[in-house]
């Protein structure tokens, strides 16, 4: 009988050999397991700016959303969170600062902020949650295309103003002076203030600017409200002006002078109306936009995104003290009346 004939098809070969090649094999998978695992890319540690005027409630929606779409502080997030204080000086440093950083992303609170980032860098992304006016500021060139590395939401102030002055004026038919309290020195207030000259004249009103560029100076518009007694008040909003909403609220209330905001928290603390776009909504959306940045979007490919939440807010208990009889009509249309 020949060696093939007895079933030993190479005379190399032992037949313990295959126990001993498969116990190597399986060996070498185990032990490569973790090997591979470790291979494995760690999870992507995102680091994104964020300058503004002071903290604001609003902002905490923000990144909210950002952990509700997997992004979290501590864990994969880190935030490099810069405040001016009312210093607008400082946002040109604090752009060059987080540049240096090599931040993945900026989001910015306010006008003058975004004009300092986007004249610092064109290739870091920036988002804008709620820019009042950003074409008209030169933030984009366009809603449709923002064109260059930033994006975001409008708050559509130019186009609004001009329905809280014709909401004053339905619930003070007497009405005659409008103080306008505004920052001047943001290039965004610009086209409402025009704005609510044309609605001013449009609803026969007269339009007092008082205006307000920094922290120091709201004593000394208080101080002149106080003496010319104007009708009523309307805010522009902007991050100076919610900054201090407070005082401003505290100052109408004391003076007995009807206010009209832009903002809900504003008429709940105690002013008498409120007109425009849903802030929590905006800074949501916002998260959205700074997500779809992350996973490869660039942002001159993302339209600057506008409202489809606006609240009109009666405080009836505010209108009593000041004895202003609001209309049932108006009331009516209010989405929350407080009494």
């Amino acid at each position: 009988m020949s060696v093939h004939d007895a079933g030993c098809a190479n005379p190399l070969h032992h037949p313990g050999m295959d126990r001993r090649r498969f116990l190597l094999t399986s060996l070498t998978g185990v032990l490569g397991a973790p090997l591979a695992a470790e291979a494995q890319p760690a999870t992507k540690l995102w680091r994104i700016g964020f300058v503004s005027v002071t903290h604001q409630p609003t902002e905490e929606a923000l990144f909210q959303r950002l952990g509700e779409l997997g992004y979290v502080e501590k864990e994969n997030l880190i935030v490099e969170r810069r405040y001016s204080q009312g210093r607008a000086e400082r946002f040109s440093e604090f752009a060059a600062e987080l540049v240096r950083l090599k931040v993945d992303l900026i989001i910015v609170g306010t006008t003058p902020a975004a004009l300092a980032v986007k004249s610092t860098t064109t290739t870091v992304p920036v988002v804008f949650p709620p820019a009042i006016d950003p074409v008209g500021a030169g933030v984009v060139t366009s809603l449709a295309r923002p064109g260059g590395n930033i994006t975001g939401l409008t708050t559509q102030a130019p186009e609004l103003v001009g329905k809280r002055l014709q909401l004053l004026k339905e619930a003070i038919p007497r009405l005659s002076r409008v103080a306008v309290l505004g920052n001047a020195a943001n290039p965004a207030n610009a086209r409402p203030w025009r704005e609510a000259q044309d609605a001013a004249r449009a609803v026969g009103v007269t339009l007092q600017f008082q205006d307000v560029r920094g922290p120091m100076e709201f004593e000394r518009v208080f101080a002149a409200m106080a003496r010319e007694r104007p009708d009523a008040l309307l805010v522009q909003a902007d991050a100076l002006t919610v900054q201090y909403g407070q005082q401003i609220v505290d100052f109408v209330t004391q003076k007995r002078i009807p206010s009209m905001f832009d903002r809900i928290e504003l008429t709940v603390a105690g002013g008498l109306m409120s007109y425009g776009p849903n802030q929590v909504d905006l800074w949501r959306r916002g998260a959205v936009l700074v997500d779809k940045i992350l996973k490869g979007a660039r942002p001159a490919d993302l339209p600057i995104e506008q409202p489809t939440k606006f609240e009109f807010i009666i405080n009836l208990k505010t209108a009593k003290a000041l004895g202003v009889t609001i209309p049932p009509s108006l009331l009516a249309r209010a989405d929350q009346v407080i009494e």
